[in-house]
């Protein structure tokens, strides 16, 4: 049996149809419970009367340390692929009812399929996972479950002063995105009530949409979105391996019973994509660092050869969030995330390469288009790390130069004693994390990573985690948030030019000047800048308009004065101005604002005449 406990503010559920013959009957009415254990179950194959009467136990138990008593049992299969016959598991879940004594018991219905909303709490003994077998019992929990008694989270706010103040008593006036970010940690509510504005964008744009044939948070990039998605990927790995990332690549499923995947797969048994192959029970990764992990297990180290950095850009990462959670590009099930892990021989080492990725990761997300003052940043360490180490972190946030919030504990127990990352806090006010670094105590270890030290005897590395940007869709998901931001505040929304899928368009006046435009958009390409022409049958005036609702950069509209001239009238977008320059200046300043950036031909096509109709 496979269990996912969650104590929870309230659950709402309402049967919608049966999904099986054997279902219950029952009047399909909708439920709301307050101030309950929810407890998602799947009844496995070899599970029985004696499996049933220990899994009540454990979560009478677990109950207990939190002061709840009421539970709901709620029939969920997702949790495995072995699942018991409808009948045993319906007897199973009717004598976990039986068996709860002490308890105010509640009973989803068994076969149906159900809509649900649920608000999980936000103390660290809310959530737990649970696998019960009928002989020997596993209890699969985190790191905090273990150090129950000692967990607590202490939230401040650190100015760039290096002054640290309750965060009840601080005064958000001049920050109020912080502000923003503050209380949807405390919330912890990652779903959303409407769609957020870059959903619409995406479409609008062609550059990506729902795929209605596969999972929920797996998304379709057209031409459009797969160039800037490339462009981006393709930035974000040259900035790594200039600073010292050796790229690699590793596998996107894993054994879960393999020694060192047993803790990682049974810490969050919902979220994962499970297969079974030929006797294996796999999952696919969600992240790259068992992967880079395992492959530094097995390199021949010293402590000449630290930092080590391995990189890799996942394509695909899996993760199987829950449905109110998936969004447009703001959170999928299948995502692209730069990882770079740093393997350090000591806590110095550490340190400063901790710095080098701070650096790394703002200087990346400017690249991005994405500013400082586009996002907000959590840093979380524990009370023992901050007390020993507070000119690093009073650094980091004296380089930002604005409040921080803190997240402090007095006991470790995640595997990291320091994390910052930076969050972007969109239109809806969820806060969404972007770049972030990890100072990790407990992997090498746990790994058997070794290097030989200056004295030949072998140590375990400490790691960092750092992702430079976070994931590409996200990234996505920002600059079209923003562009959303200025579109309300009155501002023509605009992506930075190297990314623009089209930087310039040529739109001839007549058909006799599609040859100048030719020759043009030839010496564009050959210097590198994406352009195309507007041959189709449409009015000047028509072609114009729709060039803005692509929100092309440049337009360049082609007349008998253009042709017999030496200076080009160009609309620029962004200084919303007209000016004349010469095809070489034009080239010129267009090579200095992408000079740095990554270049990729345009992916649709010069002729828009010839291109195909995408329907959003």
């Amino acid at each position: 049996m496979r269990i996912l406990q969650l104590h929870c503010d309230y659950v709402e559920y309402t049967p919608v149809k049966k999904e099986i013959r054997s279902a219950e009957d029952l009047d399909p009415q909708s439920k709301r419970l307050e101030e309950i254990v929810v407890a998602f179950v799947a009844v496995e194959e070899s599970d029985n009367v004696e499996v049933a009467k220990k899994a009540i136990n454990e979560i009478s138990e677990s109950m207990k340390k939190i002061g709840c008593s009421k539970l709901l049992l709620y029939p969920y299969a997702h949790l495995s692929s072995k699942l018991a016959s409808p009948t045993t598991a319906l007897l199973v879940l009717q004598e976990m009812e039986k068996n709860a004594t002490g308890l105010e018991v509640h009973r989803a219905p068994f076969g149906w399929t159900k809509s649900y909303k649920i608000q999980v709490k936000g103390h660290p003994l809310a959530e737990n996972s649970k696998t019960i077998t009928a002989g020997e019992e596993k209890e699969s929990s985190s790191n905090a479950l273990k150090a129950e008694s000692k967990i607590k989270s202490y939230w401040h706010i650190l100015t760039p002063d290096g002054q640290l103040h309750d965060i009840e008593k601080f005064n958000f006036a001049k920050h109020q995105n912080l502000e923003v970010l503050a209380k949807y940690e405390a919330a912890k509510k990652r779903s959303v009530d409407e769609p957020p504005p870059h959903v619409k964008l995406m479409k609008k744009l062609a550059i990506a949409d729902y795929e209605p044939a596969s999972d929920a948070g797996n998304m379709r990039f057209y031409p459009n979105g797969r160039l800037m998605k490339s462009l981006i990927e393709r930035y974000v790995t040259d900035k790594v391996m200039e600073y010292g990332g050796f790229e690699v690549e590793t596998p996107i499923m894993y054994d879960s019973h393999h020694p060192s995947m047993e803790s990682y797969f049974h810490r969050f048994p919902a979220r994962q994509y499970s297969i079974d192959s030929e006797g294996k029970h796999l999952f696919l990764r969600f992240a790259a660092c068992f992967g880079q992990f395992l492959m530094a297990k097995d390199f021949q180290l010293s402590y000449k050869n630290l930092p080590l950095k391995l990189y890799e850009l996942t394509r695909y990462s899996f993760r199987r969030e829950q449905s109110g959670e998936l969004v447009g590009l703001r959170r999928l099930r299948a995502f692209t995330m730069p990882d770079c892990h740093a393997m350090c021989k000591d806590m110095n080492q550490a340190k400063e390469e901790f710095r080098k990725r701070f650096d790394l990761s703002r200087d990346v997300l400017k690249g991005l288009g994405i500013e400082n003052d586009d996002y907000e940043m959590a840093i979380r360490f524990t009370e023992e790390f901050y007390n020993e180490n507070k000119p690093l972190i009073q650094e980091l946030v004296s380089k930002l130069g604005k409040p921080v919030l803190v997240e402090m504990w007095k006991e470790r127990f995640f595997y990291f004693v320091l994390k910052w990352e930076f969050n972007y806090v969109d239109n809806l006010g969820k806060a969404s994390a972007l770049s972030t670094d990890q100072i990790d105590v407990e992997n090498g270890h746990r790994y058997k990573i070794d290097f030989m030290d200056d004295a030949n005897k072998p140590q375990n590395p400490i790691i960092l985690h750092n992702s430079p940007s976070g994931a590409i869709e996200r990234v996505m998901y920002t600059l079209l948030e923003k562009a959303a931001k200025d579109q309300r505040e009155g501002r023509k929304p605009i992506f930075p030019l190297w990314l623009a899928p089209t930087q310039v368009r040529l739109i001839p006046v007549k058909p006799e000047f599609l040859d100048h435009c030719e020759k043009l958009a030839d010496k564009l390409t050959e210097n590198n800048i994406r352009a195309d022409i507007d041959d189709r049958n449409e009015s000047v005036g028509k072609s114009i308009r729709d060039a803005e609702t692509e929100w092309i950069r440049y337009i360049i509209v082609i007349g008998e004065k253009e042709v017999n001239s030496t200076t080009l009238s160009i609309r620029d977008r962004k200084s919303k101005d007209s000016q004349n320059l010469s095809i070489d200046d034009f080239i010129a300043s267009i090579k200095e604002e992408t000079k740095g950036k990554p270049f990729m031909r345009i992916n649709m096509g010069r002729s828009l005449s010839k291109r195909p109709q995408i329907m959003v």
